[in-house]
């Protein structure tokens, strides 16, 4: 008993790891910002919410598969320890039936929301095969790539609902910056990696300093951003909301710091600095979440 136990959470583990279910969790939050900004009555559709959250999860599960499935050897040489393919824990022909099984079922899960949101799968769907495939290979196009992924789910959870609202856009737009940023950073952690295989990326064009530069440029210009819906957007919660103020004063303290460390001529703890600026992410994600439900 104690060995099937054993197996079923050793693969378990594995299925996590492999699909990033983590990263399906934080989908669901941002989806639900979306929808809580632009309607009030969001949580009269339930459904409609619930099937948003399947094709959005589904859909980064199957890309994340296929994309361990097609860089199994370069993560072996690599020796990705933290990937269950080069473990061992699962076979490369499971991640790639997991990949196939669940990228037609998150299409048919947004057929249950909406046309728009119907569409909006479709083509994010195709774009994550054509990442794993090529776009990864191409750096500064794949920075676009995951930028859009990290903003696109609170447009979806928007549209899933009611129409786009312009509070939704701006969140989107300081979700994708602020990703984009944190993409340069893992470039310049993968420099030399990058050039061994031929890859290109924007600090290989630019050299560190300027990148660096383009990133502080970045988090600043997602901190003059996150200001907008307290000062000016009245017709929000976000509207001289005090909670929001605090939340997002917080996630912006993590973002002017980095600006600060990456302005600074001296050795870069890139890692290090690519977990806080995660941190920040997620503050800044429930700062939009608590902020559209609740004013202080």
């Amino acid at each position: 008993m104690s060995m099937t136990l054993s197996y079923v959470g050793k693969n378990l583990k594995a299925f996590w790891e492999l699909t990033r279910l983590d990263h399906g969790l934080m989908l669901g939050i941002a989806i639900l910002v979306g929808a809580v900004i632009s309607s009030k009555d969001f949580f009269h559709q339930p459904a409609k919410l619930f099937f948003a959250f399947l094709t959005a999860l589904f859909l980064q599960m199957s890309t994340f598969s296929l994309n361990d499935y097609l860089d199994l050897e370069i993560d072996k040489r690599n020796r990705r320890v933290d990937r269950p393919l080069v473990r061992g824990d699962l076979k490369p022909k499971d991640a790639l039936i997991i990949s196939m099984v669940l990228f037609p079922l998150g299409i048919a899960f947004s057929i249950f929301v909406n046309p728009i949101c119907f569409i909006i799968a479709l083509v994010s769907g195709l774009l994550g095969v054509a990442y794993d495939f090529k776009m990864k290979k191409i750096k500064y196009v794949g920075n676009l790539y995951i930028a859009y992924t990290t903003a696109i789910p609170f447009i979806f959870g928007s549209l899933s609902v009611s129409s786009l609202h312009y509070a939704v856009i701006v969140l989107a737009m300081i979700a994708f910056i602020a990703s984009l940023g944190r993409e340069m950073m893992k470039d310049i952690m993968d420099i030399d990696g990058d050039r061994a295989e031929g890859v290109k990326s924007i600090p290989m064009y630019l050299g560190e300093r300027k990148t660096c530069l383009i990133i502080s440029l970045l988090y600043m210009l997602a901190v003059l951003l996150s200001l907008l819906p307290f000062l000016f957007f009245k017709d929000t919660m976000f509207y001289l909301n005090h909670l929001y103020l605090c939340l997002i004063l917080l996630t912006d303290g993590i973002f002017i710091y980095l600006s600060i460390r990456h302005i600074m001529k001296m050795e870069h703890p890139f890692e290090r600095y690519r977990m806080i600026s995660l941190a920040g992410m997620l503050m800044g994600l429930f700062a939009f979440l608590l902020g559209g439900i609740l004013k202080l």
